[in-house]
């Protein structure tokens, strides 16, 4: 699935992969990562604790070299959602972090990975229909659920991505996004690896930081991007890019607007889910436009399902990317798919009269995108709850302009803080699923069968 790293593009430099400021080579992480293979290989599936490091990229990669599914964990993620994804997903290690208690309530063993050791790892890998990585993906209710994607799906998106954006040995990539979903961790690493180029992982994606590293190739989130933006020493950094690329959220018109004012470039936007991978985009050598996505990748079709014709409605897809189920969830497995066979992606779309698609709303109002992260927002709601003083919750996803979207909580509660709520929902959830406001409301606004109605909330 990664031929760069089993054979390295012509000379194999000593900074080619470079994470938080450490390097290493492309052998020297193919060794080490050959190491990883060797002591999780049999395993039913194996958790890493993916923060910015050189060791969780060597987890990773061994965990796929060995052929046993890669279970990314937030490092950030609070001991609910943490136990969760171990129990759920059936991870039978931890690698990497260091800490006693990373297995916590699961008690599963934690194994740090040691970059120092070298193994070599020669065993055939497993064919494209085995699962690559077990993704976590937060819908409009409940726990989030474990999404299997395929080897093969990976490697597609990689290949399709690198002929759309012409991303080739050459390259010097360049972000700072967290390596636990599919924008940092299979298209911002292990696109790296696959395509030959170099990579470099800042850690943070401040604009200090991606100005520093004169980068060809730069992945952000809208966030990033406004920030960059406002940033004048940053942004003429930026200018000698090749190419910057915008995902996991809609891109505000007037940051495309700024990008291509002080950068000099007008951004390839590119659409995808945790489920499918990236499956639309613009082209590096095309036509680039503020709200739109670009077209449908090689072997990816899409269609519109609208009533009476109407141009606009959910976006629907299939193709070689998607997943392949959610673990042990085969009525929501079943339930993502049209009865012939397309992909439900409840996201709301119009395509123009070139085939260039745009995104226009969520067909929920339960999917929160906020600063890059897509955020369920029951599962928030579920967290406040069980804070004793909370009756009733309900969360929203408020327009914000760095975040693109805040979360907002309603609540029904006695004698607590807005303060003391935040701080609660952070203890047990990924920090970035905290509400940055608490509303405190006498009741919810319910239907005659009890469910709240959020439309009918005071404005946030």
């Amino acid at each position: 699935m990664l031929p760069a790293l089993t054979a390295p593009y012509g000379d194999d430099r000593p900074d080619a992969v470079t994470v938080s400021g450490r390097s290493c080579s492309r052998q020297e992480l193919v060794g080490a990562a050959g190491a990883v293979a060797s002591r999780v290989a049999g395993a039913a599936a194996v958790a890493v604790r993916a923060d910015p490091s050189l060791e969780t990229v060597a987890a990773v990669v061994g965990g796929l070299m060995a052929g046993v599914p890669v279970v990314p964990l937030p490092p950030d993620s609070g001991p609910a959602e943490r136990d969760h994804i171990l129990r759920d997903s059936g991870a039978e290690l931890m690698l990497g972090g260091g800490a006693a208690d990373a297995g916590g309530a699961v008690g599963i063993e934690a194994v740090p990975v040691d970059l120092g050791k070298r193994a070599d790892w020669a065993k055939a890998e497993p064919g494209p229909d085995a699962t690559a990585l077990i993704l976590y993906t937060s819908g409009t209710t409940g726990a989030p659920k474990g999404a299997l994607i395929p080897r093969g799906a990976v490697a597609a998106d990689l290949d399709a991505l690198a002929q759309a954006w012409a991303w080739t040995p050459e390259d010097t990539l360049a972000h700072g996004l967290p390596l636990f979903h599919v924008h940092g961790l299979v298209l911002g690493v292990l696109g790296a690896l696959r395509v030959g180029s170099r990579l470099v992982h800042t850690g943070r994606p401040t604009p200090e930081a991606y100005a520093a590293v004169g980068g060809s190739l730069y992945f952000g989130v809208p966030t990033v991007w406004s920030r960059v933006v406002r940033d004048a020493s940053a942004a003429r950094e930026l200018r000698g890019a090749r190419l910057l690329v915008s995902g996991s959220a809609p891109l505000p018109a007037p940051v495309f607007r700024d990008l291509e004012q002080r950068c000099g470039h007008r951004p390839v936007e590119r659409y995808g889910m945790t489920e499918t991978l990236i499956t639309v985009s613009a082209r590096a050598g095309g036509e680039r436009r503020p709200g739109c996505v670009g077209t449908p990748l090689p072997g990816i079709r899409t269609r519109i399902a609208a009533e009476e014709d109407a141009g606009i409605g959910e976006l629907q897809l299939t193709g070689p990317t998607l997943f392949s189920g959610y673990l042990g969830r085969p009525e929501a497995t079943a339930a993502a798919f049209t009865d012939d066979g397309w992909f439900r992606t409840g996201d709301i779309a119009a395509v123009d009269s070139d085939g260039t698609h745009r995104i226009v709303g969520r067909a929920s109002t339960d999917l929160i995108k906020s600063g890059g992260y897509r955020i369920g927002a029951g599962e928030v709601e579920n967290a406040l709850l069980d804070h004793p003083a909370v009756h009733e919750a309900a969360v929203i996803g408020a327009p914000h302009d760095d975040l693109g979207q805040e979360i907002v909580a309603y609540v029904v509660a006695d004698g607590v803080t807005e303060r003391d709520l935040i701080g609660f929902v952070a203890g047990h959830l990924s920090a970035h699923k905290r509400p940055r406001r608490v509303i405190f409301l006498d009741s919810l606004p319910r239907n005659a069968m009890g469910k709240p109605q959020k439309k009918l909330l005071p404005p946030a």
